[in-house]
């Protein structure tokens, strides 16, 4: 063993020897030194099973054990985006504390209250939480916190890069800095990623005072080969006995995927079920024994650790139909390959799925990716004959080859999260004057762009008598309102993302899972659900409960979610792509065919010359040539004028009316950077949960500072003119 070996305390070391490890990996040999050396912040990043865990912890208890603390409270805190995620992460770590006689106390929804009880009591060890659960700590024991955290040495935070941008990363990093407000002293904040595009953003992430300062440790190569197929199929295309596309899919995934354990991300929960059920069916009809099961959010919890004990077994063949719940680092072992239906949304999603496959010495990772394009007919759109959904599996396959990842974006204002955290301030003070309330979450905390200004027209906004967010005492004291104490009271408050009403289904007394509330049902309508075909028998909506019995047919239900952005890298190798002539080796005939077809129809739209190709009297393409926000900018400035505007990959199909002005006379006015009132033809301004107290004017700041790029406007249409003009 190494040096680094030698520096760990004694349990610790007895727990690796018990393990069999022979040497410690790389990375944690040198996040070992960095712990023990240095009192830097830190981010360990490798792929999924890198032992990053271990990296963090084997120093971390066993400074616990060495060096007595000052204080009182949870020696350590893990931080961690889901509770199966904790679960799994407090098994993991027992083991290790067992030898070291130290506590690990999982604390989450699930958990019962007696652990909790037992815990807030003698708070000690190694606390894992969820940022919603922490959230809940500090309004319900907010008092409290120098007590349970005074002697937390550490906080690490796992899968870092899924929330270094998103309303709950800006709602944990605000819970960090209250909780060392609240201990008057800062805690080493150490990060457990992915490897991204860019790490000097995750450094600003978790640390935005001193960037500079944070070490990263990364993992060297040890990548494992990869073998890869993209594969072609059209819908539509089921005359003279040729199965449909989904069955066609389903029927590949049986022949190749029986016998092992496997991953089938199949995107929305919807297709999550139909791919399960064809699968099943093909099970049955072969007269062998299940393998394939479905997994998704909706799901009980017990048919999910159902399907998660089958993965990590490795006698029984199982393989998982899921949306992204298993793209996270829940341990369930090795698996053979990651198949990957219709084109993923980002290369930093697909690289995380590919790495549960080939993570035993020797074994290669395998991906087999399905592209679904319409069969052409005379009537087909542009974007069926661009076949944008496989010329972005194409650009996102090859931009994962070459090693590039999205980078997190830039922090935007988060004003629905920002009036969350007002509230959740004031119910842990019991009330904050404005000042200090503004110094807690904007000087000091994540919402550093929010001006005084625009944090005194927020708290106007909640604090309108309509709103009854928050109320002012004559002392000048900012209180909760009685709309507010409502809220704050109830368990929906500590997520800053929207939770949907769900609907509980049940077959004969069983709860099968939810469905959300936006799904349209009704008694003798079917759907498919847990892999299996239902029909509805009973709605009680009091209840929230929906009664299902077996049927023989069944239609997916509906759910809702948002796509996601595209970066603008990704785009612009889609358009490469698209004018290239190369034929990647890892394509089938028919994803090759498709590809011949897209590069044929991309010249006849001549869009190598012009940027803007009319399709009829009232009707252009824009080719825009970038990503989601840039693109959507320029669709809302669009409409503001009248146009009717359709989005899609790097392109925008615009209608005018007859009163609509000519479109190049409108790309030159925005040219000339002049403003532009964006949201004249808007719709919704509500995106984020917290929204609706918010006035227009502060709906439209929040939606430039994120969803948009007000700026690159001019030099955007600039571009687009500059073909053929």
């Amino acid at each position: 063993m190494s040096s680094a070996f030698d520096r760990l305390a004694r349990p610790v070391q007895k727990w690796i020897r018990q393990q069999g490890w022979r040497e410690l990996r790389d990375i944690q040999a040198r996040s070992i030194r960095t712990i023990y050396e240095t009192n830097a912040d830190l981010i360990i990043a490798a792929s999924t099973a890198g032992g990053k865990t271990e990296a963090a912890f084997l120093p971390l208890i066993s400074q616990v054990l060495d060096e007595a603390s000052g204080g009182t409270g949870f020696d350590l805190l893990y931080i961690g985006p889901l509770k199966a995620l904790i679960t799994d992460q407090a098994m993991r770590l027992d083991g290790i504390c067992q030898e070291a006689e130290l506590p690990v106390v999982p604390w989450h929804g699930d958990v019962s209250q007696s652990i909790k009880t037992r815990a807030l009591k003698s708070p000690k060890g190694i606390l894992l939480i969820t940022p919603e659960s922490l959230e809940a700590l500090f309004i319900r024991r907010g008092l409290e916190i120098a007590r349970l955290f005074g002697a937390t040495r550490a906080v690490v935070i796992d899968e870092l890069h899924t929330v270094l941008d998103s309303e709950r990363g800006v709602q944990l990093r605000s819970l960090l800095t209250r909780l060392e407000l609240a201990i008057k002293r800062p805690i080493r904040r150490i990060g457990l990623s992915a490897t991204l595009g860019d790490m000097d953003l995750a450094k600003a992430y978790l640390r935005p005072d001193a960037a500079s300062s944070v070490q990263l440790i990364e993992a060297d190569g040890g990548e494992a080969e990869l073998r890869l197929q993209l594969r072609g199929y059209l819908s539509g295309d089921e005359e003279e006995n040729n199965p449909s596309a989904t069955d066609a899919i389903a029927a590949h995934l049986f022949k190749h995927l029986r016998g092992s354990d496997n991953l089938v991300f199949a995107g929305a929960r919807q297709r999550v079920e139909i791919y399960a059920d064809r699968l099943r069916e093909l099970c049955e009809r072969e007269h062998l024994p299940q393998e394939f099961y479905p997994h998704h959010a909706s799901l009980s919890r017990e048919h999910r650790d159902f399907v998660e004990r089958r993965l990590k077994d490795p006698a029984i063949p199982t393989t998982a139909v899921c949306t992204s719940t298993l793209e996270l680092g829940i341990d369930i072992g090795d698996v053979t390959c990651v198949a990957q239906i219709g084109a993923p949304f980002s290369v930093a999603a697909l690289r995380q799925r590919l790495g549960r496959s080939g993570r035993r010495e020797g074994q290669p990772a395998i991906l087999r990716q399905y592209a679904v394009e319409a069969k052409l007919t005379p009537e087909s759109s542009f974007v069926d004959r661009l076949r944008l959904g496989l010329i972005r599996s194409i650009a996102m396959i090859d931009l994962l080859l070459e090693g590039w990842c999205e980078p997190p974006k830039p922090q935007a204002l988060h004003l629905s999260t920002l009036v969350h955290q007002i509230l959740s301030v004031i119910a842990q003070r019991g009330g904050a004057s404005a000042t200090v309330v503004y110094n807690v979450l904007c000087r000091e905390g994540p919402f550093r762009k929010v001006t005084s200004e625009v944090f005194a027209d927020a708290l106007r906004a909640i604090g309108h008598p309509e709103t009854g967010l928050i109320e002012q005492a004559g002392s000048g004291l900012l209180l909760l309102g009685k709309t507010g104490e409502r809220l704050v009271e109830h368990y929906s408050f500590y997520a800053v993302f929207q939770t949907p009403e769900e609907f509980r289904l049940v077959a004969e007394g069983r709860d099968l899972g939810t469905l959300p509330i936006d799904n349209v049902l009704a008694p003798g309508m079917l759907l498919i659900f847990s892999g299996r075909r239902w029909v509805v028998q009973e709605i009680h909506d009091r209840e929230k409960v929906i009664v299902v019995k077996p049927a023989r047919a069944g239609v997916p239900p509906v759910f809702g979610g948002d796509a996601g952005d595209i970066h603008d890298k990704v785009i612009d190798r889609m358009f490469a792509v698209l004018e290239g002539d190369s034929s990647p080796a890892y394509m089938d005939t028919v994803s090759l065919m498709m590809l011949e077809e897209a590069r044929a129809h991309y010249e006849q739209l001549r869009f190598r010359a012009n940027n803007i190709h009319s399709i009829g009297e009232h009707t252009s393409v824009i080719a825009t040539r970038v990503g989601t926000v840039k693109t959507s900018t320029l669709a809302l400035a669009l409409r503001s004028e009248g146009f009717s505007v359709e989005q899609h990959d790097g392109f925008l199909l615009v209608e005018n009316g007859d009163e609509t002005p000519d479109l190049r006379s409108v790309l030159a006015d925005f040219r000339s950077g002049e403003p532009v009132d964006l949201f004249a033809g808007a719709g919704n301004l509500i995106s984020e949960k917290f929204h609706p107290f918010l006035s227009k004017s502060l709906l439209v700041r929040d939606a430039e500072s994120s969803k948009l790029s007000t700026q690159a406007l001019p030099d955007l249409v600039k571009t687009i003119l500059r073909k053929g003009t």
